[in-house]
């Protein structure tokens, strides 16, 4: 066996001590991001999506006989594909982009130029600052906190509720 020293680096995720704790961020993945996207010049989004945006199927605008043009769907589906899911591998050190990760895998079947928007919005998000992540405290305790929050009827496609949930033990929080 041999000793490799203080950890920095695993499956992509960066460790960083410091008295505080150890700050778990993926900044390198997130910058590489950027540069694939091109990305690198455009400025910061301020949130990581628009609170009042109403995003819908293609089934749902048919059904409902608005927005019924074909120029609003997306030519290469799989380039967004490739992104969702490389936010989706994002979330594990930034959960806060969480919702609109999952708000984005809805649409992956016929993901629509609107989705793509909200996407790129997001990746302009996490360039605001690239070094965020999750710090594991080193002052942990043993509490154990729950909240849950529930939006009664908002999803415009099926009327049924959003609900989500954090838990939190000890003093893990997002840095």
């Amino acid at each position: 066996m041999e000793d490799l020293g203080e950890l920095r680096y695993f499956l992509g995720i960066e460790f960083a001590r410091f008295h505080k704790g150890i700050l778990m961020h993926k900044r390198n993945y997130a910058l590489e991001l950027l540069s694939e996207l091109g990305l690198t010049a455009s400025t910061a989004a301020t949130t990581p999506m628009d609170y009042n945006i109403q995003l819908t199927s293609r089934q749902f605008n048919e059904h409902v006989k608005k927005n019924q043009t074909t120029n609003d769907l997306i030519e290469n589906q799989v380039a967004y594909k490739k992104l969702v899911g490389k936010m989706l591998y994002l979330t594990m050190t930034r959960p806060y982009i969480d919702f609109c990760a999952q708000t984005l895998c809805q649409f992956l079947q016929d993901p629509k130029k609107s989705h793509m928007e909200v996407e790129l919005r997001v990746v302009k998000y996490v360039k605001g600052q690239p070094v965020k992540g999750v710090l594991l405290s080193s002052n942990s305790g043993n509490r154990v906190s729950a909240y849950c929050n529930a939006d009664w009827a908002s999803c415009p496609q099926t009327g049924r509720s959003v609900t989500g949930y954090f838990v939190k033990i000890g003093e893990l929080v997002a840095f």
